[in-house]
């Protein structure tokens, strides 16, 4: 068998590959990092069989043994990495996905300065938004990797497990980021840096104000033939087309521009009637320097740290934030710092609180929500519901709440979450007011054997109040599920816990006495007598 031409780039971190991983050090951060992740080595010219794993830390060097130069992870946590299939379902993936770190990877090909501002105004976003401990890393080459663990999230959001939320919601989060670090961004910028990309500037999109989608461009253009004193005006997109033959003489035309026009077929309208409708869209700072915060997919897989990288033969070392600066000061910084003779080990996922990044979520959300981005993702309100107002009772009292609500207010030992998205959706939907509702749901919560964080309960009244009220469960499984569902009268003719209230209150204020209607009795069929002959 023919040995393959190895080239001098692969020839080079071949020499370290041994030496490096052989490192115990190595081995263990590479192993624990690799925890409930789908992991897959790279052989230098191609990765290996997907879904793979590491069962144990001798693993990693048994890899290495075999030809492996670098490895690289999932962004999303599985319960079991080997039963992810290619092709499953969302359905299928949700069964097995346990989380989700947000990894925002930043790598900028005009060079190293431009990919260590964007990383701290991003850092500083971040922050901004009550995020306080933030992993970062060096990429091994020309980038960084920011790091908000999946712990720092909330679990819940409104009764949706935000697990199951990807990539839709982490999509967001980027998008939001882009938009809150544009301002710092700016002011980190090289006085320079708009003349060095003023030709691409001025190649920005004209943006429908309607839909925020970008518009079409046409070009109306004057075609004329001096010969046979012909004149033509027609539109091309984009001012692109072939020069039209005069049909007399068969020669081509003269052409002369005359308007630039545009247009946006999702909303049937062009600038000559609306000219207001369209604008030049803003400059996007991230866009122009071609950096990609956004590549959140499923199964995308990142290069782990204190793995080496192919192209640079340095490490993917774990950072301080102070080092940002000394990569925009100093073009050799990275060969100091990730030198795989001269790393420190440092821990890539920080210990962060519960719930850290529940403010980010909501802000991210909510400017989602007011700029357009992502419609489909919101799935708090769909269906039946989607336009669902709150009832107005003309009293509100206990005595007429359903039996589920009343054992869900004497206080929980399991399934608390769940017991709250049902009494935060009730009271919402029967119109209580927000002071009686925060209130009634914040002594409830001290009824509770274990109580709930009120971070937690915050976060989830911020969320709530942000959208549309939503009607509590329906009367099925749910409730018997919680251990709350103790059927009393009219519960047999109501689905909904809200139908049940708005039936005791027509009850209550009706000015006929309720009465039970009696049985109709089946009347008697005559008996037809016989004709006597």
């Amino acid at each position: 068998m023919e040995k393959r031409d190895i080239s001098k780039a692969e020839e080079k971190i071949r020499r370290i590959t041994h030496l490096y991983y052989s490192r115990l050090e190595i081995q263990k951060i590479i192993f624990e990092f690799s925890k409930n992740r789908e992991i897959s080595p790279r052989y230098f010219e191609g990765f290996g069989k997907r879904p793979d794993t590491l069962q144990f830390r001798g693993d990693v060097f048994g890899l290495v043994k075999k030809g492996g130069t670098s490895f690289h992870c999932s962004e999303e946590l599985w319960s079991d990495p080997l039963k992810i299939e290619t092709g499953m379902s969302e359905r299928e993936a949700n069964k097995i996905r346990i989380g989700w770190d947000l990894l925002i990877d930043i790598d900028c090909e005009e060079g190293m300065d431009y990919s260590a501002r964007i990383a701290k105004a991003t850092i500083k976003s971040l922050k901004e938004n009550g995020v306080k401990n933030i992993g970062l890393k060096f990429s091994g080459s020309k980038g960084f990797h920011v790091l908000v663990p999946w712990k720092a999230f909330p679990k819940e959001i409104n009764g949706i497990e935000t697990k199951d939320l990807f990539p839709e919601l982490p999509r967001m989060i980027m998008a939001y980021l882009r938009n809150a670090s544009s301002k710092a961004l700016e002011r980190e910028l090289p006085e320079d840096f708009f003349e060095k990309f003023k030709e691409k500037i001025e190649k920005r999109r004209h943006i429908c104000e309607q839909c925020r989608g970008a518009a079409d461009t046409f070009w109306k253009i004057e075609f004329s033939c001096q010969n046979c004193k012909i004149v033509e005006i027609k539109s091309f997109r984009d001012g692109k087309g072939q020069l039209p033959i005069c049909y007399k003489c068969k020669n081509k035309m003269n052409h002369r521009p005359l308007e630039e026009l545009f247009s946006c077929q999702k909303c049937d309208v062009n600038s000559k009637e609306k000219p207001a409708n369209f604008k030049l869209e803003e400059v996007d700072l991230f866009k122009l320097m071609g950096l990609d915060m956004g590549l959140v997919s499923p199964r995308h897989l990142f290069r782990m740290p204190y793995s080496l990288h192919e192209k640079s033969c340095l490490v993917s070392v774990v950072l301080d934030e102070k080092d940002l600066e000394n990569f925009i000061t100093d073009p050799k910084y990275k060969e100091k710092i990730a030198d795989p003779l001269r790393i420190k080990i440092k821990n890539f996922m920080p210990d962060v609180e519960d719930n850290e990044a529940s403010e980010l979520v909501m802000q991210a959300l909510d400017w989602a929500k007011e700029t357009g981005f992502d419609k489909e993702t919101d799935k708090t309100a769909s269906g039946k519901y989607a336009d669902f107002k709150p009832i107005k009772l003309k009293e509100i009292r206990d005595v007429d709440f359903p039996p589920c609500v009343k054992k869900t207010l004497e206080g929980m030992q399991d399934g608390k979450k769940r017991g709250l998205f049902v009494l935060i959706n009730f009271f919402r939907s029967i119109g209580m007011e927000k002071e009686d509702l925060e209130k009634r749901i914040y002594e409830w919560n001290e009824k509770n054997e274990t109580p709930l964080k009120k971070g937690y309960i915050h976060s989830q009244l911020v969320w709530t109040y942000r959208r549309k009220p939503l009607l509590p469960p329906n009367c099925k499984e749910f409730y018997k599920n919680l251990g709350i569902c103790f059927p009393e009268g009219i519960c047999s003719k109501t689905k909904n816990p809200v139908n049940y209230i708005v039936r005791k209150d027509f009850i209550n204020n009706s000015k006929d006495t309720y009465t039970t209607p009696k049985p109709k009795t089946k009347r008697k069929t005559p008996v037809k007598k016989k004709k006597m002959n």
